[in-house]
């Protein structure tokens, strides 16, 4: 547990970052308009006995707007490449072409793009879940502040250190709909 208030804000602040931080890199893997990189790079392919990310395996391009081309480093690992992709559902169909695999990106309707706007908004207020959840430890270790024996720090002291944390969990979740509605916009777009 922390002993003072300066130490309980630094950590509810990097908390609340990392699930900012967090929602930004799942984001970056919902489709927008176009095709994007972010999209595969985090994909989980099981190959050589264990579980890698498809970018530490492959050159992933964008040749197209609509078009994703995989080169693996070694053409041997082309099936489980196409099956970790299969397997993570992303809605896509891998075609594989020589050495390589193609990913041809359809049009999306309209109804699929509220789709992943609904995704996005649920992302983001799982991270506000996240961020309330470091709100609470930090209220927790601010209170047990005013119980301490050895170095007891005093009730508005305390109240102050509440009304400290809050604020930082209103910017932060500022930042999560910012981000969140970012993406939104993005999906939108035609």
């Amino acid at each position: 547990m922390s002993t003072d208030p300066d130490t309980i804000l630094l950590e509810a602040e990097d908390a609340m970052q990392r699930a900012v931080d967090y929602l930004n890199s799942e984001l970056r893997g919902l489709r927008a308009g176009r095709a994007s990189t972010a999209m595969v790079e985090y994909v989980k392919v099981d190959c050589y006995g264990s579980q890698s990310d498809l970018k530490s395996m492959a050159a992933i391009s964008v040749p197209e707007p609509t078009q994703i081309l995989i080169k693996p480093f070694d053409p041997s690992t082309l099936s489980a490449i196409k099956q970790g992709i299969e397997q993570a559902q992303l809605g896509v169909n891998p075609m594989v072409e020589d050495k390589a695999i193609r990913i041809m990106l359809p049009m999306m309707s309209a109804e699929r793009r509220e789709q992943l706007v609904a995704q996005a908004k649920k992302a983001g207020e799982e991270q506000k879940v996240v961020m309330r959840n470091a709100r609470r430890d930090a209220n927790k270790a601010a209170d047990a502040l005013s119980k301490s024996t050895t170095n007891p720090v005093s009730e508005d002291d305390v109240k102050q250190l509440h009304q400290e944390i809050q604020e930082l969990l209103k910017k932060y979740e500022a930042k999560i709909d910012d981000s969140v509605a970012k993406k939104s916009a993005e999906i939108r777009e035609i």
